[in-house]
C-alpha cells in the first residue's frame, strides 16, 4: 500500500525539463543540471563579441592611462581579464596595470577580486551582496563630485548606475569590454521559445540580464510576447542567477526565483527545490504518483510518458477521482482533432508506460478516471 511518508528514491530534477539561455559556462549549467536528473534543452539567448581589435576600448583605455581616474569599478572578471589581456596585446598592459595600482579598485563580486588579484592587483573593496546597487550607495556615501569614474562595462550600458554618478557630480569614463549581440542564429532560441509557450519546460534558466532581455525581445518579434509571459507567470519557473538578471523579466510583471548566492550550483539547488515542490503526488490504487514535467514517480521509480499521455493525466489530475469525459480528454490532446479514438489510443500507452494499468480506470460509456484511494476520495471531492 501507499505511505505517504515514503520518499522518491530518485535525482531530485528527474522528469523534468529544464532551459538553459546561457551563452556564457552554458556547459557547467547543462551538467549541473544533467547530473541531478533533469533533461536539458540548451539555447543560447545572445552571444558574447570581444572588443579586443575594437577602437571604441582602445580608446578607453588610452583616456585611463593618460588621465588616471579616482576610481575604477570592475564588474566582471572575464570582462576584467579581457580588458588586462587587450592592452597587453596593444603593448600597454604595463602601462595600464601601473595607473591601476594608484586607484581605489572596486570589485563587484569575488570572481572580479580574482581576477583583480591575478593581474597583480588588490582591490579596495567588494560588496558582500555583489550587486552594483551597493557598489553605487558605497560611491555616493563617499562622495563624487569632481571625481573621475572609470566603469568597465559587461555589454550592456548601466544608464542608472552612470546617470547617479554624473548626477553627483563624477565624470563617468565607460570601459566597454566586450558587447552582447544576438545570436547568429536563432533558430535554437525559436525552438526554446516554442517549447516555454508550450510547456514543454519546467523551468527556463537565467544567468544574465542581457540574455534575458534578448529573449523577449525574440519572442516579441515573433509576436509570442504574451504567451511567453503567460508561461513565464504560471507554468514555467523563470530562475535567475541574481536580482540584477531578473530585472528585464521583473519590468514585465513576471515574478522570478533566485537563490540567495548568486552562483550557479545555489541556482540548480534552488531549482532542486522549486520543482519537486511544485509536483502533485497522489495516492493511487495502493501506489504514490508524482506527476512530474516530462515522467511520473510510480513508488519512487521513473516513468517517462510520451507529451500526449501527460496531457491526458494532467486533465486526469485536476480533479482525482473523478471522471473526465473523453470529450474533455480530447480536447486536452494537442492536435488530436475530433477522433475521440485518439484518447483511447493515448490512454493506452499511458497505462502501458505507467507500467501500472489499474492506476486509470475506465467507466464504461463516461470516461476515465484516477482510482484514488478510498482514504483520500474526502479530501478531493471538493476540487
Amino acid at each position: 500500500m501507499y505511505d505517504e511518508q515514503q520518499q522518491p528514491d530518485q535525482a531530485p530534477l528527474a522528469g523534468f525539463t529544464v532551459g538553459v539561455t546561457a551563452a556564457r559556462r552554458a556547459d557547467e549549467l547543462g551538467a549541473l543540471l544533467q547530473r541531478r536528473g533533469a533533461a536539458v534543452l540548451h539555447a543560447p539567448a545572445l552571444r558574447i563579441v570581444p572588443l579586443a581589435d575594437d577602437s571604441e576600448l582602445l580608446a578607453a583605455t588610452k583616456k585611463v592611462i593618460d588621465r588616471t581616474p579616482d576610481v575604477v569599478v570592475a564588474t566582471t572578471a572575464i570582462g576584467f581579464r579581457g580588458w588586462i589581456e587587450a592592452a597587453d596585446g596593444w603593448g600597454l598592459g604595463e602601462e595600464l596595470l601601473a595607473r591601476l595600482r594608484g586607484v581605489e579598485l572596486l570589485a563587484r563580486g569575488p570572481k572580479v577580486k580574482g581576477a583583480i588579484r591575478a593581474a597583480g592587483l588588490t582591490e579596495d573593496w567588494s560588496p558582500s551582496s555583489e550587486s552594483m546597487a551597493e557598489v553605487l550607495d558605497r560611491l555616493l556615501e563617499e562622495g563624487v563630485d569632481g571625481r573621475r569614474v572609470a566603469l568597465q562595462l559587461h555589454g550592456e550600458p548601466l544608464p542608472g548606475f552612470v546617470e547617479a554618478l554624473r548626477a553627483g557630480g563624477a565624470e563617468v569614463l565607460g570601459v566597454p569590454v566586450y558587447r552582447w549581440l544576438p545570436p547568429e542564429d536563432v533558430g535554437p532560441m525559436d525552438r526554446l521559445l516554442d517549447a516555454t509557450v508550450s510547456r514543454g519546460l519546467d523551468a527556463l534558466t537565467f544567468t544574465s540580464a542581457p540574455a534575458a532581455a534578448s529573449l523577449l525581445s525574440r519572442a516579441e518579434d515573433r509576436g509570442l510576447l504574451p504567451d511567453l509571459l503567460a508561461a513565464l507567470s504560471h507554468d514555467v519557473v523563470p530562475a535567475c542567477v541574481g536580482p540584477v538578471t531578473a530585472v528585464p523579466l521583473q519590468s514585465r510583471g513576471v515574478e522570478t526565483v533566485s537563490p540567495e548566492r548568486f552562483r550557479l550550483g545555489p541556482l540548480v539547488q534552488l531549482l532542486c527545490r522549486e520543482l519537486p515542490g511544485r509536483a502533485r503526488a497522489l495516492p493511487i490504487a495502493g501506489h504514490r504518483v508524482e506527476i512530474r514535467g516530462h515522467a511520473v514517480l510510480v513508488d519512487g521509480a521513473l516513468r517517462p510518458v510520451p507529451p500526449a499521455g501527460m496531457s491526458l493525466l494532467r486533465a486526469l489530475s485536476r480533479r482525482p477521482g473523478w471522471v473526465v469525459a473523453r470529450a474533455d480528454l480530447l480536447r486536452a490532446l494537442p492536435g488530436a482533432g475530433r477522433d475521440e479514438h485518439a484518447v483511447e489510443t493515448a490512454m493506452a500507452r499511458l497505462r502501458t508506460a505507467l507500467g501500472a494499468p489499474k492506476l486509470i480506470q475506465t467507466v464504461v460509456k463516461r470516461g476515465y478516471r484516477l482510482a484514488l484511494d478510498p482514504a483520500a476520495d474526502a479530501k478531493y471531492a471538493d476540487v
